[in-house]
């Protein structure tokens, strides 16, 4: 009776407090985890707002959760007896040797947590990262998973990932060039690749993948060759290279029937005069 009016209060009070703490970090951290990502997504569609911010309070939540139940213990042993100088001394050694060699793991951790709460790309979303490209199949906080073009599935530890490149994020682009010949009439063949977009952007297959329609930008280079023309426009996510694709097909079709040159590089060989021969009589 006179441990537990002593001792066994005391354990209690810790175990209560640990326990009100816990509940009052869980709406403060969800709080703030929701004010970021709405501010940072902005515009989004409110049900993944809410799926990013659960995921992202889940992990703080835990994480906090720990760290309290290793307070709480912590401060409990004492009441049994227990010297925790020597055991917190042990544990901190312990803990600078886990992380000296889970550093690598600490540090996949720490930017994919990031790359979740910036919204850098998601599942779904084709990426240049590490050097590599490919569609997201799969993040968690420790690794990103690609599949490129040849379906090769890649495992990238968000630690390794400096740079990433989105080209699907909201919207995508056609950004093409088409080369003509020298002796074109760049005006004429301007208002035929205009008239091809506008036809395709109305065409009941494709008008659903664009959002703006592309048109001729410029004349974009003076080639070896022929002329560039730069051709913009932009697209929902990821349908960029299917469109650009079957312009350059129907592009093709449409020069043809008018008759303009597509250059490919010419090679010109001289061989010069042949030399003179002098006859002695």
């Amino acid at each position: 009776m006179d441990w537990f009016m002593s001792t066994g209060i005391r354990v209690i009070v810790i175990i209560a407090i640990a326990v009100a703490v816990y509940l009052i970090c869980r709406p403060i951290i969800r709080s703030i985890i929701k004010r970021i990502v709405s501010h940072r997504m902005a515009g989004e569609d409110e049900t993944e707002i809410q799926q990013r911010t659960d995921t992202l309070s889940s992990i703080l939540v835990k994480i906090a959760g720990i760290i309290i139940l290793i307070v709480a213990v912590i401060t409990i042993l004492p009441e049994f007896g227990v010297n925790i100088t020597s055991l917190i001394a042990a544990i901190g050694i312990g803990g600078l040797a886990i992380a000296f060699a889970a550093q690598s793991l600490i540090r996949d951790f720490i930017a994919g947590f990031f790359i979740l709460l910036e919204d850098q790309y998601e599942i779904g979303d084709v990426v240049s990262i590490a050097g590599i490209a490919g569609v997201v199949e799969d993040i968690t906080l420790r690794r990103t998973v690609l599949r490129d073009l040849d379906a090769n599935v890649h495992s990238v530890p968000n630690g390794k990932i400096e740079l990433s490149t989105n080209m699907t994020k909201k919207y995508s682009r056609v950004n093409l060039n088409v080369s003509v010949g020298y002796g074109e009439n760049l005006k004429h063949v301007i208002d035929i690749i205009n008239k091809i977009c506008q036809e395709m952007a109305k065409d009941p297959q494709w008008k659903d993948d664009f959002i703006t329609t592309p048109s001729v930008l410029r004349v974009d280079k003076l080639g070896d060759s022929g002329i560039d023309i730069k051709i913009l426009g932009d697209t929902k996510p990821a349908k960029q290279w299917a469109i650009m694709g079957e312009l350059r097909l129907r592009l093709k079709d449409a020069f043809d029937r008018e008759g303009i040159e597509i250059p490919w590089p010419h090679t010109k060989v001289y061989f010069g005069n042949a030399p003179t021969v002098i006859s002695e009589n």
